[in-house]
């Protein structure tokens, strides 16, 4: 009788087995860890690009209304004034305008400019005929910017841009799916806005009144397939946040995108009492 050596088919069946069982879940580990690095990376793309929106908004406005001059009146610095085709006409002493266009989100505003030369947000630099301190500069000196949102034409994305008296028009930022923009209303002798004070700046009319703050909402997509379910921030932008006509857009374009909502409203300085 002869002694079995080796494996018997058996046993060769069950190793078999057990180890495919360890490269499938050797495998799913890695997929799940994939998955959820590139879901990180994804989110933290969103969240810089929401975080620069915020800050570079933030410092435009922060301009609005600059006068060089602290004792030259609103209504000398800022005549009535139309100095971008696409936006409609700066009323007296006011900063802010809104887009000629109704269908398009964004706004307008003007300043003077501290410095000669100081950069703009298109590319361009600004012009001082002389640098004295409280000095009146000139009516043409004065800057005139419109930041317009356009979406993109097929996918879930779109770009802001700067535009400028200067001449320049420049993209500042892309991958934003959506933006709104508002306008507050305060009063006249008090630093302190009025109730229900917001209204979507492409409503805004002159029987509004001066501009004294605004609030812009952006809505940032990652690129498409980059989640497995329900997206709480893209809910919440539809139901409360995005007009009829981007509601539509967006909900025909959502291929399991990440987004990430961020808000920002500012008190406009310069045009407080």
């Amino acid at each position: 009788m002869h002694n079995q050596k080796g494996l018997s088919l058996v046993e060769l069946m069950v190793a078999l087995a057990v180890s495919s069982f360890l490269i499938l879940g050797i495998t799913q580990v890695y997929i799940n860890n994939k998955r959820n690095y590139v879901f990180q990376q994804s989110q933290a793309a969103n969240l810089d690009s929401s975080r620069f929106t915020v800050l570079l908004l933030d410092e435009l406005l922060s301009k609005a209304g600059y006068r060089r001059a602290p004792d030259q009146s609103m209504e000398s610095a800022f005549p009535k004034e139309s100095r971008l085709d696409i936006c409609n006409t700066f009323e007296e002493g006011a900063v802010f305008s809104k887009l000629k266009n109704a269908a398009t989100t964004g706004f307008c505003m003007r300043y003077q400019p501290a410095i000669n030369g100081e950069d703009l947000c298109d590319g361009q630099a600004t012009t001082l005929t002389k640098e004295s301190t409280f000095f009146y500069p000139a009516v043409d000196e004065t800057i005139y910017l419109a930041i317009q949102y356009t979406p993109h034409a097929s996918e879930q994305g779109g770009s802001i841009r700067c535009i400028s008296n200067k001449g320049g028009n420049s993209e500042l930022l892309d991958g934003i799916a959506d933006m709104q923009v508002e306008f507050g209303s305060g009063f006249e002798n008090e630093k302190r806005l009025k109730t229900n004070a917001y209204k979507n700046a492409a409503n805004w009319s002159d029987s509004d009144g001066i501009v004294r703050a605004v609030r812009y909402s952006v809505l940032t997509a990652s690129r498409p397939n980059q989640r497995d379910g329900d997206s709480v921030a893209f809910d919440q932008w539809i139901s409360k946040t995005a007009s009829a006509t981007s509601k539509t857009r967006l909900q025909a374009r959502d291929r399991r995108h990440l987004y990430q909502a961020a808000v920002g409203s500012q008190a406009v300085r310069n045009m407080m009492p």
